[in-house]
């Protein structure tokens, strides 16, 4: 596939369930949830007032092949998300008809209108880290890079192909004719966001794979577990810090009520050193501190009246497994290894509350870390910086890819696609933080 190529042991003391695997994660930074944002001024004559005389399009024969190479970008704009793509493709033929230095601006405003439709805000997406959201940049800015180009013709290839992953599943949807299917419109929209230079991670919840990216290539992937319909894994853009080894698993308050509180209720506290269950004061690195047991009011849990803050420590049975990998979002959602790896052999593998259980975890940590991924030492929690830049996550949902020359399409199991609400719908994770 071109897709590719771009590429419990004691009853009542094992741990519970594995779907009830979402815990609260320290969130750095809060989330910000992309705003609409006013459209970005296309005015190109502050450029050329500032540049008395410059030519950009119609200076040479390179970049009036340029030009004439813009003619074809626009004509297939629509798919990009400018409607207006063709009609302006006949103002730029027009220009270079006449060739006139009034003509350069009308080149010029088209190219900065194809721009800034590719850089316009991806909806639906919560921020960790909001540097990750696209912005729309100025016509004086967009030019500028232009001009300084080395050679325009190639530059204008790289902007408008966006990244290899986009690139390829427009042009299959052009070949198919498969344009105005909202499956490709959506999914290319969410594609727009992942960068072409560097490393990045892609998860996409449609097809329940992670994607390792490096300069837009895809160079490695593996199988993913993340929300049911009912607790969809949102769309988030972050950046990943840190591996941490030996993971505490912070039990969901709900969880808690259901699942712990009643066993409590009838085998004692002995129960939760048996499962090595540990109460705490609250969760974040600043409130863990052990509590006894024994001055919680069980009956209020198991009633909802009060809460209880139970982490289950490290080892074999833990419900994170060896490690997790943690990023700042607004609904505790993070990656993290399961005991549970006979469901990565399901088909459909919506079966978590939000998080996302990976099938190689100590694969992304090699990838991460760029060495053998070894635990500093046996005690919980352990943090192992990454790099000095982070890595970013995207997670995203593709329910259109390309593969050979056709798309693959899958279920819109979220329903993302067809509704006019473009928010996912909240993770129980969310609730589990807070």
């Amino acid at each position: 596939m071109r897709w590719a190529l771009l590429v419990a042991a004691v009853v009542f003391a094992a741990p519970l369930q594995a779907q009830e695997d979402v815990a609260p994660v320290v969130v750095a930074k809060p989330a910000v949830a992309a705003q609409p944002a006013p459209a970005a001024d296309s005015n190109v004559a502050p450029f050329y007032a500032t540049r008395p005389g410059t030519l950009v399009w119609l200076r040479d024969a390179d970049t009036k092949a340029a030009a004439a190479k813009l003619v074809d970008i626009l004509k297939r704009a629509p798919i990009d998300g400018l409607a207006d793509g063709p009609a302006l493709a006949s103002s730029v033929e027009a220009a270079l008809a006449s060739g006139t230095a009034a003509d350069d601006q009308i080149v010029s405003t088209a190219w900065v209108r194809y721009v800034q439709a590719l850089k316009r805000p991806v909806a639906g997406v919560s921020y960790g880290d909001p540097a990750l959201q696209l912005q729309q940049p100025s016509a004086t800015a967009i030019l500028s890079e232009a001009a300084a180009a080395p050679s325009l013709g190639p530059y204008l290839d790289s902007i408008s192909s966006v990244n290899p992953l986009y690139a390829a599943l427009r042009q299959d949807a052009i070949t198919g004719g498969q344009q105005d299917d909202p499956h490709v419109r959506a999914s290319l929209d969410r594609l727009r966001l992942v960068p072409a230079k560097g490393r990045a991670i892609l998860v996409d919840a449609a097809n329940a794979q992670l994607m390792m990216i490096e300069d837009g290539a895809v160079v490695d992937t593996m199988k993913v577990i993340v929300g049911k319909p009912d607790f969809a894994t949102p769309l988030l853009a972050g950046k990943i810090w840190y591996v941490t080894f030996n993971p505490y698993w912070h039990i969901p308050a709900d969880v808690a009520k259901r699942k712990v509180a009643p066993i409590v209720l009838k085998r004692g506290v002995k129960y939760l050193t048996a499962a090595r269950y540990q109460t705490v004061g609250g969760f974040g690195s600043d409130k863990e501190e052990p509590i006894d047991p024994t001055t919680i009011d069980w009956k209020a849990v198991a009633a909802g009246k009060v809460e209880a803050h139970i982490r289950q420590l490290s080892g074999p049975h833990n419900m994170m497994g060896k490690m997790k990998f943690g990023f700042a979002n607004d609904y505790g959602i993070f990656l993290h290894d399961t005991p549970e790896k006979a469901l990565f052999a399901k088909d459909k593998r919506n079966l978590s509350l939000g998080c996302v259980r990976l099938e190689h975890p100590e694969a992304l940590a090699k990838w991460l870390l760029g060495h053998d991924p070894v635990a500093p030492s046996d005690d919980s929690e352990q943090n192992v910086r990454i790099g000095d830049e982070g890595v970013p996550i995207y997670v995203s949902y593709l329910t259109a890819r390309p593969d050979g020359q056709t798309i693959a399409f899958a279920d819109d199991v979220y329903k993302l696609d067809g509704g006019s609400d473009d928010k996912p719908v909240a993770s129980a994770s969310a609730s589990a933080a807070k």
